[in-house]
């Protein structure tokens, strides 16, 4: 096992070096895998067999929901449907301890439904709350902790590329996968709520009650009927028939997207500028996850020829540990990693490794996948390099120091880590939902 460690620290090491000279993550990835190739395999075999490997894996049709489900996180977020969506959230919910940061907990699991994306989320979140929180008196940990862990719901709710990119590069059925995310994503949501609340109980000073304009009862039913019944609307194009089996999960996207585009154009807010930003930004992410996703599949091929996979399940199981006690281990490995590292890199340099040991140990790969997918959930809100805390830090008020964010953090990753409990002790959480739809 000596070689193999050592080999790990060379890519480890070259990958982190890479990285700190700015380096686009998928390009990084490319090379060292590239450069492995030739020196595992030897040139020009290594380099071929890579190349037609990288194209094999990215024409596969199950990653075709991942640029329409970030088409509809752009045109939402370009198009102002999500400020809106959250607006009349915002008027429709009457008096309640930590108003305002409960509603970023509601909000944060309806654009979870609607885009997916956890930047996105957070990066409009915390430009409407966070200013309205500070006028109001909130403290920064009941400000940017709600914000922080609510926008990282995204990556569980369907849709969710990251489920999508992880399903593939597991190799396990992406539409199941997606629906094992309702049941656990509203769990961590009422987790926070339940967060949120008792904190605030015991220290009301955390977020002041204030008053709360009065909105009858007319405007209340054009808020609803107006700005929120219509987003149901694409919730169901997306998740709805999916889950009752009309659709498979690129149909569901497709209309997903299609209707995010019509209701954008209905609301007036859909423009050229609108159209070339999403269109644009859509383009951008869904190269580099693709690239990354291809990479993962050479990367996978490797580990397979150079014994690696062999030779980390009989480790695993030679350490005479209970199957939860490797479950365990293999957690801890991924929040460490996300602390330095962005989810997809993870999923690339883990998953590899880590499905052949669950599958082995004999765990639901469903199940399994959720759990992991939980685990990473943290990363994206753990210092020093949680992405989201940087999303927050460009959104939020000018002197807010990467600390601040930290320490608002934590109480959420502690309700997190209660969820990864709960989805252990009580499998059927992830895998009734999925059970039915295989059915």
């Amino acid at each position: 096992m000596e070689q193999y460690a050592s080999t790990l620290t060379v890519v480890g090491g070259s990958f982190v070096l890479l990285m700190a000279l700015g380096l686009p993550v998928a390009f990084v990835f490319l090379f060292i895998l590239l450069a492995g190739s030739i020196v595992l395999i030897g040139s020009p075999t290594g380099p071929y067999a890579s190349v037609m490997s990288l194209f094999g894996s990215i024409g596969t049709f199950s990653l075709s929901p991942i640029p329409l489900f970030v088409l509809m996180g752009e045109v939402l977020l370009h198009s102002g449907l999500a400020v809106r969506s959250l607006d009349a959230l915002s008027k429709l919910i009457g008096k309640l301890p930590a108003r305002l940061s409960i509603i970023s907990n509601i909000g944060g699991a309806l654009f979870g439904l609607l885009s997916g994306s956890t930047m996105a989320s957070t990066a409009v979140l915390g430009t409407v709350l966070v200013p309205e929180m500070q006028k109001r008196g909130y403290s920064k940990a009941m400000s940017f902790g709600p914000i922080l862990a609510s926008g990282s719901l995204a990556m569980i709710i369907p849709p969710s590329n990251i489920t999508v990119i992880y399903g593939t590069v597991a190799q396990v059925p992406i539409g199941p996968l997606l629906i094992a995310g309702v049941i656990p994503g509203f769990l961590i949501a009422l987790n926070y709520m339940i967060n949120i609340l008792i904190r605030v109980k015991l220290n009301p000073a955390l977020a002041p009650d204030y008053e709360v304009a009065q909105v009858n009862i007319q405007e209340k039913l054009r808020l609803f009927f107006v700005d929120l019944l219509p987003l149901s609307a694409i919730i169901f194009l997306v998740t709805g028939i999916f889950l009752v089996g009309i659709a498979t999960p690129t149909e569901a996207a497709a209309l997903g997207a299609v209707g995010t585009i019509i209701m954008a154009a209905l609301y007036r807010s859909l423009n050229r500028e609108v159209l070339l930003k999403s269109l644009k930004g859509t383009v951008t992410i869904t190269s580099m996850t693709l690239l990354i996703i291809g990479g993962s599949e050479i990367f996978s091929q490797l580990l397979s020829y150079s014994g690696l996979t062999r030779a980390a399940v009989e480790f695993a199981m030679g350490l005479n540990l209970p199957p939860m006690g490797v479950l365990a281990l293999m957690i801890l490995i991924i929040l460490i990693l996300g602390c330095i590292m962005e989810s997809v890199p993870i999923i690339m340099v883990t998953v590899p490794i880590f499905v052949p040991i669950a599958a082995q140990l004999g765990f639901d790969p469903i199940w399994f996948g959720m759990i992991m997918l939980l685990a990473l959930e943290i990363g994206l809100i753990t210092p020093p390099f949680g992405l989201l805390l940087f999303v927050m830090k460009g959104v939020a008020p000018e002197g807010t120091a990467f600390s601040d964010l930290y320490r608002s953090s934590f109480p959420f990753v502690i309700s997190d880590l209660i969820t990864i409990l709960l989805l252990i002790l009580f499998p059927p959480l992830v895998t009734w939902l999925p059970s039915l739809l295989m059915k």
